[in-house]
């Protein structure tokens, strides 16, 4: 195999595309020391008040010791906190973490537009259904369950 090949195979170019990803995103939000896997775990938590771990998790594929990283960090800086719920531990946005969810959100759009920005529209909504028909086709392979939220 060249190098060439190397970069033309889909895993190249989505690992590269998640680097991309990543950076726009943590450029939009540098100012509010916000990642990609925070800002997901902020979405979650407020719109499912009381979701528990185990759930969190899997609504957003991330196994256990991703969760439990993200969390620990939202965690020290007051924006998440854990609740008692009989024997179980759910989790709560606070108004800290409430608040960066707000300040946050406009920026994630336009994080959002702006790796986008390469495409036409229609290449954009193909782009997705692509990526969607291959997330749920190979689903089987991933190494942590996906379970979106019903809603």
């Amino acid at each position: 195999m060249t190098p060439l090949e190397l970069y033309q195979r889909p895993g190249f170019l989505l690992r590269r595309l998640h680097q991309i990803a990543a950076a726009v995103f943590e450029n939009a939000c540098a100012d509010l020391g916000l990642t990609t896997a925070q800002y997901g775990v902020l979405v979650i938590v407020h719109s499912e008040p009381g979701i528990d771990q185990t759930r969190l998790a899997r609504a957003l594929a991330f196994d256990k010791v991703t969760v439990m990283r993200v969390l620990r960090g939202l965690e020290e800086r007051g924006l998440v906190e854990r609740v008692s719920s009989g024997r179980q531990k759910t989790l709560a946005l606070t108004a800290a973490g409430h608040e960066l969810l707000v300040q946050a959100r406009a920026r994630a759009e336009t994080a959002s537009r702006r790796l986008m920005s390469p495409l036409d529209s229609d290449d954009q909504a193909q782009l997705v259904r692509l990526l969607q028909t291959l997330a749920n086709g190979l689903a089987d392979e991933a190494r942590a369950p996906f379970v979106p939220l019903q809603r």
